[in-house]
């Protein structure tokens, strides 16, 4: 969760189009998984991809294209302004759940659900400052349409059945890769004098440590944690890169009263999300 919590820090070294960042960390960390799964001997069912091959394509688009607007909200907007905004996918599966899921939309959910959009108005600035930049509204925009993508991912995945999360994990970073290349040859000019050495190796570390290495982290150890504990350990991710935002970058509002609504948004994305996870759910709801 720390190293995730600094992508946002590679991302802002890579002189490259989001489009193409996130081809290249969708192919680098499926071969890495795969890579790890063959050293590791862990068995891989086809079978159960073909049970959920659907499933998993939709998926796999919803996670390509949630990488690009997350790249361009870090482009257009601060590392903690545009992590916040995507921790509003729990908000968003909230207000979906009970349409996708058939899941019962509890007054406790929808309190926190509040808090949230509450908070994003506090990270927004508007309350202070009417007239935002085009880039802030550009990475408003990006940030939320990345965390309802995000959201999309976590629905669709709630609709699998039988099947590991390496197994689902690898197949949607092939679909998304898969998708995202002819995305990436139609929208984007990419030349080759795009390609400085420090851009490259950023890449590289963003595709193998930030996905490949630390997805085979994650899901090799969520079996032996209990939910709660992992949706916990979650939000260290937010928390660091906010530190890197406002400690590495100097990214830091101007005004004071800016800083104290940042912060106090911060509290309110984040403390709504996980208390909104850890909720329990009453008996006879799904």
């Amino acid at each position: 969760m720390v190293i995730f919590g600094t992508v946002g820090l590679f991302r802002k070294e890579i002189s490259l189009p989001s489009g193409f960042i996130s081809f290249c960390r969708g192919i680098i960390g499926f071969l890495v998984i795969v890579l790890f799964l063959l050293v590791a001997k862990k068995g891989f069912s086809f079978v159960s991809v073909r049970k959920n091959i659907w499933l998993l394509a939709a998926s796999g688009i919803c996670m390509g294209f949630n990488w690009i607007l997350l790249f361009e909200s870090y482009n257009n907007t601060t590392i903690a302004k545009a992590t916040l905004y995507y921790y509003l996918s729990p908000t968003f599966v909230i207000f979906l759940a009970p349409l996708v899921l058939k899941e019962r939309l509890t007054f406790k959910r929808l309190i926190c659900a509040f808090a949230a959009l509450v908070g994003m108005v506090f990270v927004s600035g508007v309350i202070t400052d009417t007239n935002v930049s085009q880039n802030e509204i550009i990475g408003i925009i990006c940030g939320i349409g990345a965390a309802v993508l995000y959201a999309s991912v976590v629905l669709i995945n709630q609709k699998m059945t039988e099947i590991s999360p390496f197994e689902r994990t690898t197949t949607q970073l092939f679909s998304a890769s898969v998708v995202l290349l002819p995305y990436v040859l139609i929208a984007e000019n990419i030349n080759v004098g795009d390609f400085e050495l420090k851009s490259v190796i950023m890449l590289i570390i963003l595709g193998v440590l930030h996905t490949g290495i630390c997805y085979a982290m994650y899901f090799s150890v969520m079996g032996k944690l209990r939910a709660q504990t992992v949706a916990i350990f979650s939000y260290i991710d937010p928390v660091v890169a906010l530190f890197v935002s406002m400690f590495l970058l100097n990214e830091m509002p101007d005004k004071t009263l800016d800083l104290i609504l940042q912060l106090a948004g911060a509290v309110l994305i984040l403390g709504s999300a996980l208390i909104g996870e850890l909720i329990p759910q009453k008996v006879g709801e799904k």
